[in-house]
């Protein structure tokens, strides 16, 4: 599983499990909704400021973000 699709199983999971829409998270993160979805979808090449933006938006510091199942196993 590549980076890409990780990053956005991670940001799905998190969403979910905070009750937020897409748009919801979209909103906070100040980014299109559809850019959401195709990071989601593991379509997006994701840049640094958008991956903070993101992980701002979740409101979880980046080490919990990333120490995760999805991470680490590869």
């Amino acid at each position: 599983m590549n980076l890409q699709i990780q990053f956005g199983l991670r940001v799905r999971q998190l969403r979910k499990e905070q009750g937020l829409s897409q748009e919801a998270l979209a909103f906070k993160a100040e980014i299109d909704r559809t850019y959401m979805t195709s990071v989601e979808n593991g379509k997006r090449n994701v840049a640094i400021q958008n991956i903070d933006r993101i992980i701002n938006a979740l409101e979880i510091p980046v080490h919990e973000f990333f120490n995760s199942e999805i991470f680490i196993s590869k």
